[in-house]
């Protein structure tokens, strides 16, 4: 967080801690779940098919997956410990297991396939419990480049259903009603009162469904020969506990496609909570562990059930965006609605049987908004030119691999083709491109003590041998030896006043380009630093200065700090510039 006061976003009526009217919550549930149900159903049909499996193992595949998905969304918006984000995220099944759970069907059957789930499961598990541990890797920089591709990597199949028709021949009448889907959507979006804004999505599809239907695009016959009600017989497949040939094969697939849903996991709690709050906050990292941990036991339960794992969808996003409402009990109504109408064919087949013109022109509308919510995240990240650099040639390369512009044959036989995913590719090309750039950046140096008052004769030391190093003057030397003692009293006022129990600190330190870059890393206690200073006053009374000294001072010496919240740890990141003919100095002493 740079010295200026917070952002305040405007248009948002209700935050994830506040409780709109039943109604408002109940349609808002309502609208996400009808609209993401097709999704979560399609996957694990399109699975059990190809793989060939029979009709009666494909209903229970898409019983469990709706069933589990509602469940692990309701997980999500009630966050208890570490569980849960805290935020109307949307659970649902994950395309990118597609091509390798057909790939175990195929090797084993369903037996096989639950144990690699179940085994994969434990990636975002692993990961959220010390996520901590990898800060540089999965930054925000990072999560925005992933969203920003997710509209790259979807857009290949909105173009196919977009002119998709029962007899597969493009018509007027695709054109009509995916045309007028996106008139009336985006129209009560930015035109539109704020209580038309909520229900712009269903009344878009709505009117899209009823000019499709006018071309007799909308199967209505489906929806008459749904029952009312019904429990699918249940199929559960057991275990292959053999681990033989085919689950070594086939574990690193489900590995690696397991980080890369993490990932993206990451990537959407980050974007839900840039645009969940009024008042600009720190990313909590703590609620993107909740919400990993909830991936991880989403995934487990579909490896006991034999189905395709899940992930968290990124669409409540761009609808918080439209309506303004990011409450937590929305998020409770769309979980409880994806379980009861998990038991009412007749529903199902009402969604299902929109057409598809009408469904890529909404998802469409929600992608184009995802996109910037992206690329404020990266920017607002701070986008210096190695970052921009991250961001162009990920970017770059997951749009050239999704179109097969670069090298086709080899990509789509190498690693079984998962790299012709353009989000998989740009992401892990982000990641490498970030490591690379530590690993190659300035030496770190670091000391380990204790967090107490008594060690800040050891820091200012330390701090003064690192400016030693790095050819500075005395004025950047006590600037770094101001910018150590706020920090560390700032951390020490964390403790509440007294607290007894003993904590370490370990001090990092490294140059940058302009300056340096000092890392505060200690076990969690208190607010978030970066969240009071933005909220420091200009103005204050006497008392209040007395304070929030240490936190003026930081915030004067400092250009930027960020402070990562984790359940195991806290991490202080502070940024202090260099003048330019010190910076220039360094520079020098570095080439030599």
């Amino acid at each position: 967080m740079s010295a200026g006061g917070p952002a305040i976003r405007s248009g948002l009526r209700y935050q994830p801690d506040e409780v709109p009217p039943t109604t408002l919550a109940l349609g808002l549930g309502l609208q996400l779940a009808l609209l993401n149900i097709a999704a979560v159903m399609i996957i694990p049909t399109i699975v059990m098919r190809a793989a060939g499996q029979p009709e009666e193992y494909v209903a229970w595949a898409v019983f469990a997956s709706v069933a589990i998905c509602g469940a692990t969304t309701m997980l999500q918006a009630l966050r208890f410990g570490r569980i849960g984000s805290g935020h109307l995220l949307v659970m649902g099944t994950s395309a990118a297991y597609i091509s390798i759970c057909i790939e175990a069907l195929a090797a084993g059957g369903p037996a096989l396939l639950a144990v690699l789930v179940v085994v994969s499961s434990l990636v975002p598990i692993a990961l959220s419990w010390r996520l901590s541990l990898f800060q540089r890797i999965l930054t925000p920089t990072i999560a925005g480049t992933v969203i920003m591709l997710i509209p790259i990597t979807v857009m290949p199949v909105m173009g196919d259903m977009l002119s998709s028709t029962p007899d597969g021949r493009m018509s007027p009448g695709a054109f009509l009603s995916a045309a007028v889907t996106v008139v009336v959507i985006s129209g009560f979006t930015l035109k539109g009162t704020a209580k038309l804004r909520l229900w712009a999505p269903i009344i878009g599809v709505v009117a899209g469904s009823v000019v499709g239907g006018s071309f007799g695009l909308y199967d209505v016959d489906r929806v008459v020969e749904a029952d009312w009600i019904n429990l699918p017989t249940v199929a559960w497949p057991g275990f292959n506990l053999d681990f033989t040939g085919g689950f070594w094969v086939l574990i690193p697939g489900f590995l690696l496609v397991a980080v890369i849903v993490s990932l993206r996991t990451i990537s959407s709690c980050v974007a839900i909570q840039r645009i969940s709050w009024r008042q600009s906050r720190a990313v909590d990292y703590r609620s993107i562990q909740g919400a990993m941990t909830v991936d991880g036991v989403g995934s487990f339960l579909s490896g006991l059930a034999g189905t395709v794992p899940g992930t968290t969808y990124t669409t409540s996003v761009p609808l918080i965006e439209i309506t303004g409402v990011a409450a937590r009990t929305a998020g409770l109504f769309t979980g409880a609605a994806f379980v009861v109408l998990v038991f009412l064919p007749k529903a199902f087949a009402l969604v299902l049987a929109i057409p598809d013109p009408v469904f890529a022109a909404f998802f469409i509308v929600l992608l184009a908004m995802l996109f910037i919510v992206g690329l404020k995240i990266v920017i607002q990240d701070g986008l210096d030119k190695n970052k921009g650099f991250i961001v162009g040639a990920a970017f770059l390369v997951g749009f050239s691999l999704q179109y097969e512009l670069i090298y086709p044959e080899f990509v789509s036989q190498f690693a079984g083709g998962l790299f012709r995913n353009g989000m998989t590719a740009g992401g892990l090309v982000a990641i490498f491109l970030n490591l690379a750039l530590s690993a190659t950046g300035y030496r770190r140096f670091r000391m380990e003590t204790e967090l107490d008052t008594s060690v800040l004769p050891d820091i200012r030391s330390f701090l003064g041998d690192f400016a030693s190093r790095s050819s500075w003057d005395a004025d950047m030397a006590d600037r770094l030896h101001a910018v150590g003692e706020e920090a560390l009293m700032t951390l020490i006022q964390q403790d509440g006043q007294g607290g007894r129990e003993r904590r370490s600190l370990r001090l990092v330190v490294s140059r940058e380009e302009d300056g340096a870059v000092l890392e505060f890393v200690v076990t969690p206690r208190g607010e978030n630093i970066q969240d009071r200073l933005s909220m420091l006053p200009d103005v204050s009374d006497e008392t209040s200065i007395e304070q929030e000294v240490s936190l003026r001072l930081l915030r004067h010496h400092a250009s930027s700090v960020r402070h990562q919240q984790y359940h195991d740890t806290d991490i202080v990141t502070v940024h202090v510039k260099a003048t330019s003919a010190e910076g220039q100095k360094g520079r020098g002493s570095q080439a030599g």
